[in-house]
């Protein structure tokens, strides 16, 4: 069974009366609970005049409805279209109309700022807290909606069961969805995932976790808009009859840690950032005590309090996980060390949207410091350099993850692909003997030194990024000369009593020492504080372009 959509209906007549999707501390509704709202979603699409291909926009914060209105809009072979409920007002509007778009599920607070004059191809707009029509060309559709489940009874009367279900065949290579990049540079671009990439990332899901099944239980804390969380936080779930809860607030590392506490998820889906926050909040102040330091360095009792750590650890993250999976951005190599120091089971991965999203990986008890793995199933991986395993070069990929293109972009999907097929990622790294691939930076990020030597800031951020009285960073180049763009950790500070010139000097006192470790040409040689956090993607890494610097 080749069919994304066939496995979803498995799964759901499987499991009908398990529980499916949640809202964190809020209602949980099972499989069959789900079906029913898929289908009488399926209906609403008929009485608008959808067909299968047609664009269904769809933009919320995290939540359970979210879950519904994807899988609805997948499952009647309509083509889903998830924005980051982040983007601003305007830039709504232009994927909304750039997606061709003919409906628009939005979150109430996201609705406060949008104009339908603004998306004239839409036929209708709902909020996705309780699908009641917003907007609606034909008057007759809010009516419909309030007798859906009368349209239901006469329909299938009492007897809707597993065996109403009958969703959209879907074909490999036919366009299942389209994820819009996170737009480093203008407009995001619309990546077009055919349905065989779908397919292929659900197959390296029982590959990488094979000891989830309808049983397990995970946290969803990644943007569902992002590939990354939409793939392995939810859409794979649903495929094993597992069940999702959906955080529906900003993942700090406090709300985080109640999740897991309560949910005990059987697999936690992360970017770098949260694990490194913990490690800084929560470890750095522990393994910095000169008892602890002294422990740690001592044969025989450093085995004990590593261990002790390492169930700690593991126990704050709900205790009954088989790994962590960390992907979307370079972790940070100190906390990497620590981590891999104490054996904690944490693996790092790479994808990218454009590959729905796996590109390597490799099970926790086989990675290596540094490295984000070896190619996925069915993927392959070549280094554009002339020695891949010295000379860093730009990572190229082919396989079936690969998207189709991007929609209504002909130049930019051109220039994504080599003459002979595979898609340039822009990333630059270097593949070992066994085929292991380590990330350098990325190729727009790279930054030339003064003597042509090639300097990747995301290693130098890495090591400011644990200095005390550090949020994060950004290195930029100034006319030559490297400067750290630093926001700082406003709480200590707050919490010390520190005015700006004591941040700035303690700040710089640390990056001296990060210096130390550096070849001249990475050296730091500037500071400058910044007062607001950077503004992020949907993977929560730095929108690099824009704290470039005028160099002219």
């Amino acid at each position: 069974m080749n069919s994304v959509n066939k496995l979803l209906e498995k799964s759901f007549k499987s499991n009908w009366n398990r529980p499916a999707i949640s809202n964190y501390r809020g209602a949980t509704i099972t499989y069959g609970q789900l079906s029913y709202n898929i289908v009488a979603t399926h209906i609403m699409f008929e009485k608008c005049g959808i067909k299968p291909g047609d664009k269904i926009s769809i933009c919320s914060k995290n939540q359970a409805n979210w879950g519904v209105a994807f899988l609805a809009s997948l499952t009647y072979g309509a083509v889903p279209v998830p924005i980051l409920n982040e983007f601003k007002s305007g830039t709504i509007h232009h994927l909304v109309n750039h997606s061709n778009s003919r409906l628009l599920y939005v979150g109430e607070a996201i609705w406060e700022n949008l104009s339908p004059s603004e998306m004239p191809e839409v036929e209708a707009i709902a909020q996705m807290e309780n699908f009641s029509v917003l907007y609606a060309k034909d008057s007759e559709l809010k009516r419909d909606r309030l007798n859906i489940d009368a349209i239901m009874q006469e329909r299938y009367g009492d007897s809707f069961g597993p065996d109403s279900l009958c969703f959209y065949e879907d074909s490999p290579e036919e366009l299942a969805l389209i994820n819009y990049t996170s737009g480093t540079s203008g407009f995001s671009k619309g990546v077009m995932i055919p349905y065989r990439a779908l397919y292929s990332n659900i197959k390296f899901g029982s590959y990488a976790m094979p000891s989830l099944n309808n049983r397990s239980r995970v946290v969803s804390m990644l943007p569902t808009a992002h590939m990354y969380g939409l793939m392995f936080e939810f859409l794979f779930e649903m495929t094993i009859g597992a069940c999702t809860y959906f955080l529906t607030r900003l993942p700090s590392p406090r709300i985080l840690m109640e999740a897991f506490s309560e949910i005990k998820p059987n697999v936690i889906i992360s970017v770098p950032m949260i694990i490194e926050k913990i490690y800084k909040n929560k470890l750095i102040p522990i393994i910095s005590k000169k008892r602890i330091k002294m422990f740690l360095n001592l044969p025989g009792l450093d085995k004990v309090v590593k261990k002790k750590i390492k169930d700690e650890l593991i126990s704050a993250f709900g205790g009954e996980f088989e790994q962590v999976i960390i992907g979307g951005a370079a972790f940070n190599r100190e906390a990497e060390v620590f981590f891999k120091r104490i054996k904690f089971p944490f693996t790092v991965g790479y994808g990218m949207t454009e590959c729905a999203p796996i590109i390597t990986y490799v099970p926790h008890n086989k990675t290596r410091l540094y490295s984000c793995g070896v190619a996925a199933p069915r993927m392959q991986i070549r280094i554009d350099s002339p020695d891949e395993r010295r000379i860093p070069g730009e990572i190229m990929v082919k396989g079936d993850n690969v998207f189709l293109g991007y929609y209504r972009n002909k130049e930019a999907t051109d220039a994504a692909f080599t003459e002979d097929g595979w898609f340039r990622t822009g990333d630059i790294g270097v593949l070992d003997s066994r085929g292991y691939l380590y990330l350098k930076g990325r190729n727009k990020s790279m930054i030339l030194g003064p003597s042509g030597q090639n300097i990747y800031p995301e290693e130098i951020e890495s090591g400011i990024n644990n200095l005390p009285y550090v949020a994060e960073s950004l290195v930029v180049d100034e006319k030559g000369q490297l400067v750290a763009l630093v926001y700082p950790d406003l709480d200590l500070i707050e919490k010390e009593g520190l005015s700006q010139e004591d941040v700035l000097e303690k700040i710089k006192e640390g990056i001296n020492i990060v210096n130390m470790e550096l070849p001249v040409f990475c050296q730091v040689k500037n500071v400058e504080l910044i007062p607001e956090e950077f503004e992020k993607t949907p993977k929560r890494s730095i929108k690099r372009y824009l704290y470039q610097r005028n160099n002219l």
